[in-house]
């Protein structure tokens, strides 16, 4: 990929997950030192207790897969990492850059009625949001051969 002339990631979930990993991180690792001390009359060992925190690890990784998406654009195309996966389209598939009434986050749409989700770009970021999808919409346009003129008769 050449020099990225566009990046965004969303704001608040971002902050979200990481606050939600932090905290679970944190109950499990008390959970699992108090684990012993129970009045319950069940024995609790050594193992339960370190099962607890490497569960809130767990938990707190996949908080953080919120944290990961991330939009890139460069002349080459536009890269899309959502929660697991990454996508790289090259412009000529790109048919238009939308953020649908009501949506959560925006869109790229591609032929045959498809598209991929940008949840880099999310409408909980507000104006950030709007920013950063007419930056996007900015790169597609410079990138990209207006599609459908009429041809010019002579």
């Amino acid at each position: 990929m050449t020099t990225t002339v566009f990046e965004a990631r969303p704001r608040k979930a971002r902050r979200v997950a990481v606050a939600a990993a932090v905290l679970l991180v944190a109950v499990f690792t008390v959970v699992g030192a108090l684990l012993r001390r129970t009045s319950t009359g069940v024995y609790f060992r050594l193992s339960d207790q370190v099962a607890m925190v490497v569960l809130g690890l767990f938990l707190a990784g996949a908080a953080l897969l919120f944290a990961r998406p991330r939009v890139r654009a460069s002349a080459d195309g536009v890269e899309v990492r959502n929660l697991i996966a990454t996508r790289m389209v090259p412009w000529e598939l790109v048919l238009r850059v939308s953020f649908p009434d009501g949506a959560p986050w925006a869109r790229i749409e591609l032929p045959d009625d498809e598209y991929i989700a940008v949840m880099a770009i999310q409408s909980a970021d507000g104006r950030k949001a709007v920013q950063d999808i007419r930056a996007l919409r900015e790169v597609h346009a410079q990138h990209t051969a207006p599609r459908d003129t009429p041809s010019q008769g002579l």
